[in-house]
């Protein structure tokens, strides 16, 4: 398969991956025929990427860290509470919500599941969903990076639970904003900002008041927005004073929200969020922290469109994690522009003049 920018999909192309709605039910299943009224409803809908089936690539599959149904079981349970907290604003902080901990627990517990059978896992959040739905995908998003995080620190199964269900309710306070907020289509105004940015002690207060959830998980709403030179808020904490868990939650959050796309912005790359974050170590975020982070993140993920400095264009086939700057790239297209019915690839980790200068979405 082959990962292509919407408007370059063209009526007749098959889906090759399943596209989610924002609570996290089958929008469109792999293996449908695309038509000119169902591509242009997913324009409308913010899908900007989509994987087809491609004759010259139909063996390269980008393998999520988590499986579907997995993924769709966290969605739905982010979507159920999540609005039904919308429903009672001003009234969740001061009270329990039955099984909310156990609930969540159940659902990091099988996304932990996934990650554990995962070998050498390079991460390629490669979830297709409506933009509506980026609120309720998003927390599951940083659940996984959360998760691979904690599991490249050595917790243990009780500090991978409480970052989990941290990292699962991390934007709770989200929830009582007014709905014009947090689903706004524009850049917010300074006054909407100050505004969305009680959201972190809103979350605290929310996640502190369950009996079935560990304080520890709560200061993960707290402090996700601190930043490591003192810059965020809500308190302006520095260095190790901002709980580690709320660090991690923190960079998996930025990082999720910079792949994907806004109303206002296009999606970064993984490249370029990549650089973004090792640019802002010791400054947003503790630069160990950043660096182990990204020793297992896809740099280039598989099924990924590239080209090389020769003017050649080709899809990532494979990433050796122990070199993941240097991939196996299928060339489907020769420098002056022919097209190859029969590719071939070239391996860039014994190509040492060869290189990727750009990733592109076409």
């Amino acid at each position: 398969m082959r990962k292509l920018h919407i408007s370059s999909v063209r009526p007749g192309q098959i889906t090759a991956r399943t596209i989610f709605t924002e609570s996290g039910s089958v929008l469109l299943g792999s293996g449908m025929e695309l038509t000119e009224r169902f591509i242009e409803r997913l324009k409308r809908m913010g899908i900007d990427t989509i994987y087809i089936e491609d004759a010259n690539t139909l063996d390269i599959i980008p393998e999520d860290v988590i499986h579907d149904d997995t993924r769709k079981e966290a969605v739905e349970t982010v979507y159920k509470t999540m609005t039904n907290l919308m429903d009672q604003p001003r009234l969740v902080g001061r009270c329990s919500i039955p099984e909310l901990g156990n609930s969540f627990r159940k659902i990091f517990g099988k996304i932990m599941g996934d990650l554990s059978t995962s070998q050498d896992v390079l991460v390629n959040l490669a979830n297709l969903h409506v933009m509506d739905g980026y609120f309720f995908h998003h927390a599951v998003n940083v659940a996984v990076l959360a998760g691979v995080i904690g599991m490249a620190k050595g917790y243990n199964q009780s500090q991978m639970i409480e970052l989990g269900i941290g990292a699962l309710l991390f934007d709770i306070g989200m929830t009582q904003l007014p709905k014009e907020l947090w689903n706004k289509k524009v850049e917010l105004t300074e006054e909407e900002r100050v505004r969305v940015s009680y959201h972190t002690e809103d979350g605290y207060n929310i996640l502190r008041s369950q009996f079935n959830i560990s304080l520890l998980s709560a200061h993960c709403a707290l402090q996700h927005h601190e930043r490591f030179n003192g810059s965020g808020y809500p308190r302006s904490l520095t260095d190790k004073n901002i709980h580690e868990y709320a660090q991690i939650v923190g960079l998996a959050d930025v990082y999720d929200a910079l792949i994907s796309p806004r109303p206002f912005r296009k999606s970064f790359t993984p490249n370029e969020a990549i650089e973004y974050l090792f640019a802002a170590g010791n400054n947003f975020f503790d630069i160990e922290l950043v660096k182990t982070f990204l020793n297992h993140i896809a740099i280039y993920p598989v099924a990924t469109t590239v080209e090389l400095n020769t003017g050649q264009t080709g899809v990532v086939s494979k990433v050796d994690p122990t070199v993941v700057h240097r991939p196996i790239i299928r060339i489907i297209q020769e420098s002056d522009g022919t097209p190859l019915s029969s590719p071939y690839e070239i391996d860039l980790r014994k190509k040492e003049f060869m290189s990727i200068t750009i990733m592109k979405t076409l």
